[in-house]
């Protein structure tokens, strides 16, 4: 019996340890932050289940200290779809490597659940590429300032989500043609 308890207690320890949120960037400035980033690779998901490439996020400052979001991505008959979201500190005392996201319409604002977590938890120092994840770890983009990465800026992002605690063989890269042909 003392033996399953210590097992039991164990496996709650090992549970609990794991679960330890990821490490956001300690400094962001969220002027030099915004911009076009290009997705590298990111966790599958629902939400961009039709983009089959050239996916590219602008983010912009606003006055009210908020930041508009434009998603865009290729589908499968080569259209361009858009999504428009905004982005808030998640606490603004806080860090400004935790924002909340929202691509519900405004009026939808006030209800929690529309807000997704988007982390900063790697950033090159001249902010050529950055990693964003999610606290639950359901959620990680490696996005760049530039369509390709090189192999060690991408091997070191991939080991900074990893280090998080995120399953880097989930990572699909994300092809860029559009922005490597100049179509």
């Amino acid at each position: 019996m003392a033996r399953l308890s210590l097992v039991a207690i164990g496996l709650l320890l090992a549970t609990t340890l794991g679960m330890a949120a990821p490490a956001t960037v300690p400094h962001l400035d969220l002027t030099r932050y915004a911009g076009q980033w290009y997705e590298i690779a990111r966790f599958p998901n629902r939400f961009q289940n039709k983009c089959t490439g050239d996916v590219i996020a602008d983010y912009a400052l606003r006055p009210d200290g908020r930041i508009t979001v434009i998603n865009r991505c290729a589908t499968r008959d080569g259209s361009i779809t858009e999504a428009a979201g905004i982005a808030r500190l998640a606490d603004p005392k806080g860090s400004p490597a935790r924002l909340k996201v929202r691509f519900a319409p405004g009026f939808l604002s006030f209800i929690p659940q529309v807000w997704g977590d988007y982390w900063v938890i790697g950033l090159a120092e001249d902010y050529r590429y950055a990693v964003v994840g999610s606290p639950d770890l359901d959620y990680l983009w490696i996005l760049s300032r530039t369509p390709q990465m090189t192999a060690a800026d991408y091997g070191t992002a991939r080991q900074v989500a990893a280090a998080n605690g995120f399953d880097v063989s989930r990572l699909v890269d994300t092809p860029q043609p559009r922005a490597t042909t100049g179509r």
